[in-house]
Parts: C-alpha cells; sequence; structure tokens
C-alpha cells in the first residue's frame, strides 16, 4: 500500500504548501470586513467560528459522491489514485478556495452572479438555470442514495424514509443557518470521521492488498479513462457542486484568513476520504472484475455495506455505514438551501421573512420528489457531467478574475482548459448526449475548447478596455439595505 500513503501524505502536504502558495497569489485581506459582518441579517449572512464554519463546509460538499465515485471510478484501477491526488491538490481545492474567496470579495455572491460580473450578463442567466437543475439533482441523489442504505439496514418502507428526509432538507432550508445546520453538525461530523477514519486505519492494520500505482486501464468493460474517469471521480478531485455551497460558508466567514482553511482544507479532506473508499473498492473484491459483480448487484451501497462490516465488524460497520449516511443528508440539505437563495437573489426576494423562503422552497421539493422515481444510474450519469459542467465555468470565473486582478492565472486556466476539454468529450462520447465514436468526440472537444478560449480571450480584451473593479467595494454602516439584494452584473 505505498502509493496509498504516499497519495495520502501528498494530499495533505498539498494544503501546507500549494494551498498556502494559491492563498498567497490571492492575497487576503484581513483588516476587509467580510459579508458576514457586513451584511448581517441573522438569516444567510452571519458570523461563525472557524472550526464550526468549516465543519458545515466539509459536511456541505462531501455528500455521497466522495464515496459513490471513487467506487466507481476504482473499477479503472489505481490510476484513479493519481487523479485524486492532482485533482484535488491543483484543481478542486484551488476551485473551492477561489469559489468561496472571490465570493466573500463579492458581497456572498452566488456563482450565477459571479458568472455574470466576469463572463458576461448572458452567463448570469446560463448558470442560474444551469444552477438550479444541478442542485436540484444534486439534492435527489442525496435522497436516494442514503434511503437506500437506510432501508437496507431496517425494515422501513423506502418511501417512507425518503419523505422523511424530506421533511428535514425543508426545516433545514427555511431556518437561520446557525438554528439547525450549524447545531446538528458537529454530531454529524463525528459520524463522518468514524466512518472514513475507521475504514482508512483498519485497511493499515489489516494490511489490505491495495494496488500499486500503473497506469494500466483495468476497467472490465475497457470504458476509456479519459474523459470518463474525470467525470465518474468528480467529488474528491474536482466539483461543481462545490461552487454552489462556498457561498454559503462565505457568508458566515468571520475573516478573509479563515479562508485556506476552510475552503481549501476542506476539499484536502474530501480527497482523503476518496483516497480512503477508491483503495477499500481496490482491495477487497478481488480486482475490478469483482467489485464490478457487487456493483451490478446493489449499486454503490452494496459496495459501501460489505467494504464497512468486512473491515470494522457488525457494530463497527453499522456506524460507518451511518457515516456514510450522513454525507449525502448534509449536502442533501444545504443543495436545497443554495437553490432557494440563488432563486431568492436572482428574483430580487428578501429572505428575511418565512414565507418568502417558503415558497420558493416548496417548488423545488415537488420536483425532486419527482425526480426520485427516475433510474440511479441514468440519474448519476447526469449528475456527473452538470456537476464537472459547473467546475468548467466556476474555474473560468476564477481565471478571469485572477487576469484582471493581474496575479498568476494559471492556477486555474490550466484546469479550466483541461476540464473544458473533458466535459466536451463526455458529450460528444457518452450515450445520454451525442453518442459519437471516441476519436470524433475528441476533434469535437477539442474544437468547442478552442472556441470557448477564444470567447474568453475576447472578454478579457473588453473587459481589460474598462473601468472594471474585481472586488464590489467593502459595504459602509448604515448601507446594509441598499447593498445587500445582489451584485449588478457588469456587461
Amino acid at each position: 500500500m505505498i502509493t496509498f500513503l504516499i497519495a495520502i501524505a501528498l494530499l495533505i502536504g498539498g494544503y501546507f504548501t500549494y494551498g498556502l502558495f494559491v492563498e498567497r497569489v490571492f492575497a487576503v485581506k484581513r483588516q476587509r470586513r467580510t459579508p458576514a459582518h457586513a451584511l448581517r441579517d441573522d438569516i444567510d449572512y452571519l458570523p461563525m467560528k472557524t472550526p464550526r464554519n468549516a465543519l458545515i463546509q466539509l459536511l456541505n460538499i462531501a455528500g455521497v459522491g466522495p464515496i459513490f465515485g471513487p467506487i466507481l471510478g476504482a473499477l479503472y484501477g489505481p490510476v484513479a489514485f493519481l487523479w485524486i491526488v492532482i485533482g484535488c491538490i491543483f484543481a478542486g481545492a484551488v476551485h473551492d478556495y477561489l469559489t468561496g474567496m472571490i465570493s466573500i470579495r463579492n458581497h456572498g455572491a452566488h456563482l450565477p452572479q459571479l458568472a455574470g460580473k466576469f463572463l458576461g450578463k448572458s452567463m448570469k442567466h446560463i448558470v442560474n438555470g444551469f444552477a438550479i437543475l444541478l442542485l436540484l439533482l444534486v439534492g435527489t441523489v442525496f435522497v436516494t442514495s442514503p434511503a437506500a442504505l437506510l432501508a437496507n439496514m431496517s425494515s422501513f418502507n423506502i418511501t417512507l424514509i425518503i419523505l422523511a428526509i424530506f421533511a428535514y432538507y425543508l426545516v433545514a432550508t427555511l431556518l437561520p443557518i446557525d438554528k439547525v445546520i450549524g447545531r446538528i453538525y458537529p454530531y454529524f461530523g463525528a459520524l463522518l470521521l468514524f466512518s472514513a477514519l475507521g475504514i482508512g486505519i483498519a485497511l493499515i492494520v489489516t494490511g489490505a492488498p491495495i494496488p500499486e500505482l500503473s497506469l494500466t486501464n483495468m476497467h472490465p468493460e475497457g470504458a476509456p479513462i479519459f474523459p470518463l474517469l474525470f467525470l465518474t471521480i468528480s467529488c474528491g478531485a474536482l466539483s461543481g457542486f462545490h461552487a454552489t455551497q462556498t457561498p454559503i460558508i462565505s457568508r458566515t466567514t468571520e475573516n478573509e484568513d479563515n479562508g485556506r482553511r476552510i475552503f481549501y482544507g476542506m476539499m484536502i479532506a474530501e480527497g482523503i476520504i476518496a483516497m480512503i473508499w477508491a483503495a477499500a473498492a481496490m482491495s477487497l473484491f478481488n480486482g475490478s472484475q469483482g467489485l464490478n459483480e457487487v456493483l451490478a448487484s446493489g449499486g454503490p451501497a452494496a459496495v459501501v455495506s460489505a467494504v464497512s462490516t468486512q473491515m470494522l465488524g457488525a457494530i463497527g460497520g453499522t456506524l460507518a455505514v451511518l457515516g456514510v449516511i450522513v454525507l449525502p443528508i448534509t449536502s442533501g440539505d444545504t443543495a436545497f438551501r443554495s437553490a432557494r437563495m440563488i432563486i431568492a437573489d436572482y428574483l430580487k426576494i428578501g429572505q428575511k421573512q418565512f414565507s418568502s423562503r417558503l415558497w420558493i422552497a416548496i417548488p423545488l421539493f415537488v420536483a425532486s420528489y419527482g425526480l426520485t422515481h427516475i433510474d440511479f444510474t441514468l440519474l448519476w450519469r447526469y449528475f456527473s457531467w452538470a456537476n464537472q459542467t459547473t467546475a468548467v465555468i466556476a474555474l473560468w470565473v476564477g481565471t478571469m478574475y485572477l487576469v484582471l486582478a493581474k496575479k498568476p492565472h494559471w492556477i486555474t486556466s490550466i484546469p479550466a482548459v483541461f476540464m473544458t476539454m473533458a466535459t466536451f468529450t463526455y458529450l460528444a462520447y457518452a450515450p445520454i448526449g451525442f453518442g459519437l465514436p471516441l476519436n470524433v468526440s475528441y476533434v469535437v472537444a477539442a474544437l468547442g475548447t478552442l472556441i470557448a478560449i477564444a470567447l474568453f480571450m475576447k472578454r478579457v480584451r473588453r473587459l481589460s478596455r474598462a473601468t472594471f473593479a474585481v472586488d464590489e467595494p467593502e459595504v459602509p454602516d448604515g448601507a446594509f439595505g441598499m447593498i445587500k439584494r445582489a451584485i449588478s452584473p457588469q456587461s
């Protein structure tokens, strides 16, 4: 398990080295008032301590993705380790950090507002619809997956479990963030840590036969590594869903100096979770073929149950599965909360009144309940594509910010170009897309990527000729009512 241990060490080291470099590139301003103080409304904007913010951020972003995704990605073999480490350090954590910090500098703006400001007014409307679609898919996936795990552990009807989870989501979506999410997440966090660390330590103690690094494609069906692996393993390496979650915490962050620990650090923690589950899936089922058989019979949830019981026994395994259940539930609640906030910002509807929150939330839950009747495998494929496409948009937003701020933009432009190529290839090749031959898909994706770069450069030239402030001005005392509504996109 040398590869596994080195990978964990690299992830941890990445936080203290590359994470520090990215922080210095952004250049935090410790004296600048954050939205938590300047726009405080005690609903979505309010200061919370860094440990709590960090834990909420981890539970927000670490849904079922860093477990189910790496389990599915383990079919490709140890090459999955490479993507988790490189993707997490140089793409995912940078994506999360810049999304969070740019949001802080722009009054806690969500991704659609930031896309409108940096990429053009039309992008605001496109990303707004796209973000709502992604959050609906995320919320639905994060209802059905924990419901399936709970149904396997108990005799309860799965429909009743789904309705119970929806009831919790509704409460968490409507009440102030510190009333439910801020209070129960520490307990959920304890289960999460027990689950991830328990499995990881058990792998080491038992000497599990974790395979060493190999670039060989071990997928039993011969599925191509590029682009499929890079969309299968999203959470744990790079996830656009995080761009919808970081603004929730950007509105509760006390000081910009806390950003690296909250945004970059929690993505590294998610990468470690992904490594542990990918390693477990590779080592405990006699190779990719055995893993594929388990997945065919019961999906990723069956793998989770088998790994937890085999590694930690009946009682420990049950607690570990509960920890896995916690992950999607604590991302699903904030997915709906984020969707409610994005719609409110887009329509300029104040959220101080409970009724204003309610009438936005109800249609979201009705639509999500309808999506629970769709086949999970198909739902996951659409989620994977929507997730990584959102990541591409967020990376281009970060790149534009850095270009206009005259800072080293390659920290986001390189992963932005790579993932643009990957998502275009997937759209052209995958059955849910155009179903083209792989070689043709590469050509189509290359042309699409070049067009995206050209449009980006055109936007850069336009904004460079104008007076453009990458950061919104600080909110002066007494200006809360005038500025809180939203950022006006600059064209």
